[in-house]
């Protein structure tokens, strides 16, 4: 019975995105204020989902296509400006180093003129940057920054009407789905470790409709001794998996099942901090573990 009201429940959402469709399938209605219609900048593709604390060479960019009432007609100009949040700023944290946090740098200015033509007739255009030129441009040096923190990345779109718009003038539907214009790109640092970090991880499992992981699977593999950890029902487990000194080769991976939606997770590192936690919709694959010693 359940599984016929998930099937209905993901009927009735096809249903309301068909309508919606319909009834015009541009996101302008999403941010209007007095008839007066907004713009968005649709998320084309991005590389690059965190910085390693340990590897500064890493990069991350992004492609973006700017929508308006006219097509892109009323583009002006996007703004990127990079700033920097300290989320360890904690005096009760054993990684407290103060806080560190720096107020964002416009460090490019793209006027229309530099944008290209898009597959859809609209103007595109890319900004890009390395943990390295972030760190620069923000003035932050080894020490300063640590797990946990986050590089925030923004994007500003000025019309040739002067208006003006950026994460703030969010509302649900431009972040997620077609849209996907979110304006602001946070990049956590993480500490991947160079080596397997022996002790015991805590891994919590979540289902949110509370029947079990409807056939997903975490699987742990220590020097080549694989375990897969799931739910079959119910909306929580909770497992340890013990990782011994001397292990030489320590991964994990996230198997996808059936309404990913529903699925969550958390695995916490042997020294009592979040390693990872994912989900709704957990990124398949290898997963990348963050563990600050």
């Amino acid at each position: 019975m359940k599984q016929n009201i998930k099937y209905i429940k993901a009927a009735l959402a096809s249903f309301v995105l068909l309508i919606a469709c319909e009834d015009g399938d541009q996101p302008f209605d999403e941010i209007t204020s007095n008839e007066q219609r907004g713009a968005v900048l649709r998320t084309i593709s991005q590389e690059g989902t965190f910085f390693d604390r340990n590897d500064t060479s890493g990069t991350w960019s992004v492609e973006f296509e700017a929508q308006d009432e006219e097509d892109g007609g009323l583009l002006e100009k996007v703004d990127f400006y990079i700033g920097f949040e300290d989320n360890t700023a904690d005096e009760d944290k054993p990684r407290f180093n103060g806080d560190q946090s720096r107020p964002e740098v416009l460090v490019q200015t793209l006027p229309a003129s530099e944008f290209t033509t898009g597959e859809f007739g609209l103007p595109r255009a890319s900004v890009n940057s390395s943990f390295s030129e972030a760190l620069a441009t923000l003035g932050l040096v080894a020490g300063e920054f640590d797990g946990d923190d986050q590089i925030l990345f923004r994007l500003e779109m000025t019309l040739t009407d002067g208006r003006v718009f950026t994460n703030t003038d969010n509302t649900g539907t431009i972040t997620g789905s077609f849209f996907n214009s979110p304006f602001l790109y946070p990049l956590v640092i993480k500490c991947v470790p160079t080596a397997p970090v022996p002790g015991d991880y805590t891994v919590k499992i979540n289902d949110s409709f509370g029947d079990g992981w409807d056939g997903a699977f975490l699987t742990f593999s220590i020097d080549g001794t694989e375990t897969d950890l799931t739910i079959t029902s119910g909306s929580s487990g909770e497992f340890t998996v013990t990782v011994p000194d001397g292990t030489t080769e320590f991964t994990v991976t996230y198997t996808p099942g059936s309404f990913e939606g529903e699925h969550t997770y958390e695995i916490i590192s042997p020294i009592d901090e979040t390693a990872v936690e994912d989900g709704p919709s957990p990124t398949p694959g290898v997963v990348t573990l963050s563990v600050c010693i």
